[in-house]
């Protein structure tokens, strides 16, 4: 059965920019200086105040993939490192080429990509104007055409939910994530400009989570 594992990283927009309105609806009453800051850093977080900085889908059975990623402003080549391709583009583009690609496996691998990843693709989509090929929330307790890692390690919730990191170090994969990175600083690299890393970051995501898939596969699936 064809496979691909996917994973995206998320920006939140420019908060000063959003209308007055939005602003105020995001803070609620704004008295609390530390929970309106706390708002505003999670912007990322929600598909219609954030956007995809980048998209990666790994073949788990080839180890080869791409990451579709934004550089607002940088001229970046296209990039392959390891058996993985690298092309900047736009939101939108990015969206399309995610549509175009998926439609083509039968089954996808993500982690946690019920409650995040597949509703904000979903999401942006609409916000963009994007057609979906397919769709990503089919029957939840059914591994037959989305394995989403999260939902499986806990049993569907029967154990408490850690971080892809966590997992990969307690099964003791080699394919560890790329260190000084994590997804807290996403929004901080994107500011700066450091396009090209955050992509990466995606594609060390990716080749984890297909590291857990393996082993989960042999060892813990019945």
């Amino acid at each position: 059965m064809s496979k691909v594992v996917f994973d995206i990283e998320t920006i939140g927009s420019d908060f000063d920019a959003l209308p007055d309105e939005v602003q105020k609806y995001i803070l609620g009453e704004g008295e609390d200086e530390k929970k309106n800051q706390e708002a505003k850093e999670k912007l990322g977080f929600w598909p219609l105040t954030g956007e995809i900085a980048a998209i990666c889908l790994l073949n788990p059975d080839t180890n080869k993939g791409r990451v579709y990623f934004q550089a607002p402003g940088a001229k970046i080549k296209p990039l392959i490192e390891d058996d993985i391709e690298y092309l900047a583009m736009s939101e939108k583009e990015i969206l399309e080429k995610f549509w175009q690609e998926i439609k083509n496996y039968k089954q996808f691998i993500t982690f946690n990509g019920r409650k995040f990843d597949c509703p904000f693709i979903a999401l942006r989509s609409g916000v963009l104007k994007v057609r979906p090929t397919r769709n990503l929330m089919p029957y939840r307790y059914s591994d037959q055409e989305h394995i989403d890692l999260l939902d499986q390690l806990t049993f569907y919730d029967a154990f408490r939910r850690f971080s892809l990191d966590f997992y990969c170090r307690t099964f003791k994969l080699d394919n560890a994530k790329l260190e000084g990175m994590s997804g807290d600083k996403v929004q901080d690299y994107f500011r700066k400009g450091k396009f090209l890393a955050i992509a990466k970051y995606c594609a060390a995501d990716v080749k984890a989570t297909a590291e857990l898939f393996e082993r989960w596969e042999k060892y813990i699936r019945i």
